[in-house]
């Protein structure tokens, strides 16, 4: 790898140059150089250097000391830049290119337009009346926003007489929610909106109170996610959020036309056992608390959309290289989530939205996360987290996250998908399940350097009826899938060695019904919570099954189609709801069971007890249905003064470490609780 030398810089002169002050032009393109080979002692010699080509290398930002105080033209194209800021260094800057640097966005572009007053061109492109628009009216705009946020919420909470204790205390806590709550402009910019209304509250408080103001324009610094920041009960948290609903570019009222009511004879509220009862008032001591409560997929950004059906929501992957160092896009509180015609990632810390795509004539049932080892230039390769959603068209978009492009769509299925899921052992390996009952495997390819793919249907398994939950099993996910649908609970072999490309299910699982077993019902929710127990959840009210897949399973049976006992190894209480399509999940590192119900509470079920002697051959059923370890009620969340009606919990994840538990419901609100 070349260093850099003062040879080398006189050398690389444009034309060569027999002293470093006198060089104007230097082309340092192509030589490897990393953020460490720029010795500021060295660039600070460089007086007059007025062009400067850094293009074809592997910075990853830049040192903020180059000293060059004539700089004029820069190009750092297809280097690993994550961030700009340091570029306010040059100020003469008027020329500037970073072309093919996957970690910077439209957000960069907007950062640098703010921070170098004289700059004309940004890759290519004239950006003088936008740059304009950028440092005036958008500042202007802004500035008014913190100035009313301020004297709206905080104003009052600074006594005449203040210790500088407590000016550091509500400047802390006005920092936070300026940033969360002050939105102006698409919500692609959401990024360079929170950098830059951080910008101007600290101006506001040096200003207004004397604060020392923090110079320092690099992402914010990860909060400590254990101290303490309120001493707020939960319910008084809950009511203080619901003043702030987060609102982002919201989107189009959706029919829940996914949605059927079986009209059971009992009330759905007055057939509680007394375990449950007594579970419920244990529960008031919650051990997680209401943190943010979102709007991001109204329609016309309208607080009145209640209407909006949020269906999925799936953690972000750590990506094994640790590139993606900005904490506010850390992908252990990351979240995609998707309903009605958007995707939105959110930042479960902060509340904020981080990115929204849009399909206008889309209705979004299903988001997915794979990570990808792509090639990105002069054959390097670098993984990438790649998340593919899909609904009512039938279509997979794919999206590559940290360069914010959509780069592909796979037309997978002629009717609606219901969901869809990629598999943990093969990258690019799909599965889609759709409504014309078929659930298909694609290998979806590796995108290179332009984007360019290509898509290929592996194998079609066809189903009795709309398969509605998958999961692949843990012990041979190469082998067999599990699908929960509409008419039962399905096994198929999808080993890609057999000749047969399309393929009737292997087995469908017997459950207990009142009086026998039946095959005939509909399964709504299926998830492992380890590598042998199966939960399911059947439409049949309050049934929620745990149960053994080695020991239900056959594989040494012959022929398809065949009927199978599940083995019961327990039963959870749950809701005596008659509501269909109320989904589960599971986190197996910490063995919980998540379900949501018609009322909008969460019933959280720690097995921790009872695994190990689920795991036993000789494990016998639990006699007693299993209570809820604690039910989180919805908090008296009122918008405009009222309540929402009806709320009914569609889906509820926690990320794999059980920190954060986000809530989708039936009335366009995206809850997320924070475990204490």
């Amino acid at each position: 790898m070349s260093k850099i030398t003062t040879e080398l810089l006189l050398e690389r002169a444009v034309p060569r140059s027999t002293r470093l002050r006198k060089i104007e032009t230097l082309n340092l393109s192509k030589l490897q150089l990393k953020t460490g080979d720029l010795d500021p002692r060295l660039f600070s010699r460089l007086r007059h250097l007025q062009k400067l080509d850094l293009s074809d290398n592997l910075l990853d930002k830049f040192p903020n000391s180059l000293t060059l105080p004539d700089l004029r033209v820069l190009n750092c194209n297809n280097n690993k830049l994550e961030d700009v800021t340091a570029l306010k260094q040059f100020p003469l800057l008027e020329e500037l290119t970073y072309e093919n640097n996957v970690y910077l966005t439209l957000n960069d572009d907007y950062k640098v337009m703010f921070l170098l007053q004289n700059l004309r061109l940004l890759n290519g492109k004239d950006i003088t009346k936008l740059a304009n628009h950028v440092r005036r009216v958008n500042s202007r705009k802004l500035t008014s926003k913190v100035t009313a946020h301020w004297e709206k919420f905080f104003r009052d909470q600074l006594p005449e007489k203040y210790t500088a204790e407590q000016v550091k205390s509500i400047k802390k806590k006005f920092l936070k929610s300026v940033q969360t709550n002050v939105v102006y402009g698409p919500s692609s910019l959401s990024e360079f909106t929170r950098w830059r209304v951080k910008m101007i509250a600290e101006e506001f408080l040096a200003y207004s109170l004397g604060l020392e103001l923090n110079s320092d324009t690099e992402p914010e610094e990860k909060t400590d996610e254990n101290e303490e920041e309120s001493t707020e009960s939960p319910r008084e948290a809950a009511e203080d959020v619901a003043q702030v609903v987060h609102i982002y570019d919201p989107l189009v009222t959706v029919t829940p036309s996914k949605r059927k009511r079986n009209h059971s004879k009992s009330s759905p509220g007055n057939k509680r056992s007394k375990s449950q009862a007594n579970t419920e008032e244990e529960a008031e001591d919650v051990s997680a608390e209401p943190l943010h409560f979102l709007q991001c997929h109204s329609k016309g950004n309208s607080r009145e959309d209640f209407k909006t059906q949020l269906w999925s929501c799936v953690f972000e992957p750590v990506l094994d290289s640790g590139a993606r160092k900005d904490p506010i896009v850390s992908s252990s509180r990351t979240v995609a989530t998707c309903g009605g015609e958007s995707v939105c990632l959110i930042d479960c810390e902060t509340g904020t939205v981080l990115k929204k795509y849009k399909v206008a004539t889309e209705e979004f049932f299903s988001v997915a996360w794979t990570t990808l080892t792509m090639v990105i230039s002069d054959s390097r390769k670098k993984a990438h987290n790649i998340l593919a959603a899909a609904g009512r068209r039938g279509i997979v978009k794919l999206i590559h996250v940290a360069a914010d492009f959509c780069y592909g769509e796979i037309k997978a299925h002629k009717k609606p998908i219901a969901t869809i899921c990629f598999s943990p052992t093969q990258e690019t390996h799909l599965f889609t399940a759709s409504y014309d009952k078929r659930i298909a495997l694609w290998d979806i390819g590796i995108p290179d350097c332009d984007y360019n793919f290509k898509a290929s249907q592996l194998l079609v398994l066809e189903t009795a009826s709309i398969p509605l939950r998958i999961a692949l099993v843990p012990t041979c996910p190469e082998q067999y899938l599990l699908a929960g649908c509409e008419d039962g609970c399905f096994a198929w072999n999808i080993k890609l060695d057999k000749g047969q490309k399309s393929r009737p299910f292997e087995a469908i699982f017997q459950f207990p019904d009142e009086e026998s077993m039946t095959t005939s019902h509909r399964v709504d929710g299926l998830a492992f919570l380890n590598d042998d127990v199966v939960v399911s959840k059947s439409s049949k009210p309050g049934c929620i099954y745990l149960w053994s897949w080695s020991r239900s399973f056959d594989a040494k049976g012959k022929g398809c189609q065949r009927t199978m006992s599940a083995v019961i190894l327990a039963e959870l209480e749950w809701s005596t709801t008659d509501m269909s399509y109320l989904t589960l999940s599971t986190c197996p590192a910490k063995e919980y069971v998540f379900c949501g119900d018609e009322q909008g509470s969460v019933w959280m079920y720690n097995l921790s007890n009872y695994t190990t002697a689920w795991g036993s051959a000789k494990g016998k059923r639990s006699e007693r249905r299993i209570s809820p370890t604690q039910i989180l009620k919805w908090p008296e969340l009122r918008v405009n003064g009222e309540q929402p009606a009806e709320i009914l919990v569609n889906n509820v994840v926690a990320d794999p470490a059980f920190t954060y538990l986000v809530v989708l419901t039936s009335v366009n609100i995206t809850a997320i609780w924070k475990k204490s």
